[in-house]
């Protein structure tokens, strides 16, 4: 039966995920799902997500195209997938969990700079493809299965590397040690009929390559019907078992029940030869079903105050959210709020909200409308939180509106501001690279005994993950202290954790709390914040709410 230590004896073994038809169709969820279930039979998982894009890491792309920049302890800036294998297998990642095309490239060109290959051509094949699947199997170490999700759909141009390199990985390891998995579309023509063609032409495209699924799942907006996994099975060479519904749900944290419901895990399990070696279905551990069914007793409403319109870019907190709902029984209904039209069009969500969270950010673009927002919360005893920008802007808001320092700012925004309440960290005046060089990853923070942060923690130290470039500026600690606001956490001379003694619940971190979210541990300010949420609103019944629909 397996440990919570690797078992050489079993050997690793490897889940590569693939997708086809389009992006976006939710392969690293059905990935993070099955890894979900073989960590409840038992097994030490882990996985690796595969980003063909030709940036190092995701440090510096727009939230607007690839959705939030998510942190791992060890400061790596990735994509947000990593997220969803953190929250699903309850793990913490490191750098070399995120394979992408610069960084493969970045380290064959330097090792060729170096003379490491002997004024040999460098090439593609075997040099990169060597870099690919050496990474694969470091990542893998110490793990009974590894799930590698590569990035984009089967045809893309930027992916070809890597399927080269799997189809190499699956040829020199053991029969029966690696599964290929493939999620696909399964659309409905206009009479409601699922159509199997997209699928087909996928996995014609998948072969063309060398690579033959194993599996293929299909997502649909509802399950498959028997005919439909019949014919997918027949043209794409494939047993009718090896075939699996992944419809959708109110929630994605009840896709592991539904591949479950599936059989996906276990025909997993088989195909991998280790069956034998998992919990016998009664022993597994069922917290995860117990806990994302459990009842809901009511909803909450909460406004999220930033400036990208698209929920990806927020990713982490929104989730973290739901842990925190998780956790008090009860729905969180988040409301979007343009920070940029607050004034004209949002007024009213923010008046609605028994809640507001001010998400973290940089640029100058929609922090008026944020401060706005920290203003009504302070002035109308509405429970907020802040996050990295959103605590310092907190700091910004207190020091215009209760401090009288008119025009207060961070230099970030305005370095001509007649009070810099936030300035820039000493370290980071004489940088020139933007990728990877600011505060980034685990740091501890000190708590001051007998704060709110301190009873959030229960005692007197955190961990969390950082992201940023500015602090509060110690020069103006003691004007700021004055009268009621604390910085009840530090880091040396680093102002980490504020909170406003009158006030229901007014906190705020200059560090991620949301990073750490797991849907069976909640972050600590978020369940802060909800428990102020249900001490001053009424809440309605959840059954009176419609769930929204997620991939």
């Amino acid at each position: 039966m397996p440990t919570d230590e690797y078992d050489p004896e079993m050997g690793r073994k490897f889940i590569f995920v693939t997708g086809g038809v389009m992006s976006g169709l939710g392969k690293g969820i059905t990935a993070a799902s099955t890894g979900r279930l073989l960590k409840n039979a038992g097994f030490d998982v882990t996985a690796v997500k595969i980003d063909p894009y030709l940036n190092v890491d995701a440090g510096t792309m727009n939230p607007y195209e690839h959705g939030e920049v998510y942190v791992l302890k060890d400061g790596a800036e990735v994509d947000l997938d990593l997220g969803n294998y953190e929250r699903f297998l309850g793990v913490d990642m490191t750098a070399d969990h995120n394979i992408t095309t610069g960084k493969t490239y970045q380290h064959v060109i330097q090792k060729e700079r170096d003379g490491d290959y002997l004024g040999k051509t460098v090439q593609i094949i075997p040099h990169v493809t060597e870099d690919i699947k050496r990474r694969i199997r470091e990542a893998a170490e110490g793990t009974d299965v590894c799930l590698v999700e590569v990035g984009g759909t089967v045809g893309d141009i930027e992916s070809m590397p890597f399927l080269e390199s799997l189809r190499q990985f699956a040829s020199e390891e053991e029969d029966g040690d690696v599964l290929f998995t493939h999620v696909t579309l399964v659309p409905y023509s206009k009479n409601g009929e699922q159509k199997t063609k997209p699928t087909q032409h996928s996995v014609k495209e998948l072969r063309s390559i060398g690579l033959q699924p194993d599996i293929l799942v299909g997502r649909a907006d509802d399950k498959l019907e028997p005919a439909t996994k019949s014919k997918i099975a027949q043209f794409c060479d494939v047993p009718d078992a090896a075939v699996f519904s992944n419809p959708d749900v109110p929630d994605i944290y009840h896709v592991p029940l539904m591949v479950e419901e599936e059989g996906l895990d276990e025909y997993v399990m088989e195909r991998l030869g280790i069956a034998d070696e998992a919990m016998p279905k009664e022993d597994r551990d069922n917290r995860w079903r117990e806990l994302v069914t459990a009842d809901r007793t009511g909803s909450v409403d909460i406004a999220l105050v930033g400036k990208y319109a698209l929920e990806d870019a927020y990713m982490s907190i929104h989730e973290a959210l739901k842990h925190a709902g998780l956790e008090a029984g009860v729905d969180v209904n988040v409301l979007w709020v343009d920070s940029e039209e607050m004034r004209d069009h949002h007024e009213d969500r923010i008046e609605q909200a028994d809640g507001i969270v001010v998400p973290g950010g940089f640029g100058s673009r929609g922090t008026e409308g944020k401060i706005e927002a920290i203003r009504y919360a302070r002035e109308h005893d509405v429970p907020f939180l802040g996050l990295c920008l959103g605590f310092q802007l907190a700091v910004v808001e207190y020091a215009r509106n209760v401090l009288g320092m008119e025009g207060a700012h961070s230099t970030e925004i305005d370095d001509e501001t007649p009070y810099p309440v936030i300035d820039l960290l000493p370290e980071q005046y004489d940088l020139e690279d933007l990728g990877g060089t600011m505060r980034l990853g685990a740091h501890e923070t000190d708590i001051e005994p007998g704060t709110l942060a301190a009873d959030l923690y229960g005692g007197t130290s955190c961990t969390e993950r950082h992201r940023h470039r500015y602090e509060v500026n110690p020069e103006y600690i003691d004007d700021l202290t004055t009268d009621g606001l604390t910085f009840s956490g530090e880091a040396g001379n680093r102002m980490e954790i504020v909170e406003y003694d009158d006030h229901p619940f007014f906190f705020g971190t200059q560090f991620h709390p949301e990073y750490r979210s797991r849907p069976t541990r909640a972050s600590p300010p978020f369940v802060g914040l909800l428990d102020a949420v249900l001490e001053r609103a009424d809440v309605d019944p959840a059954a009176d709410r419609e769930p929204e629909v997620t991939n």
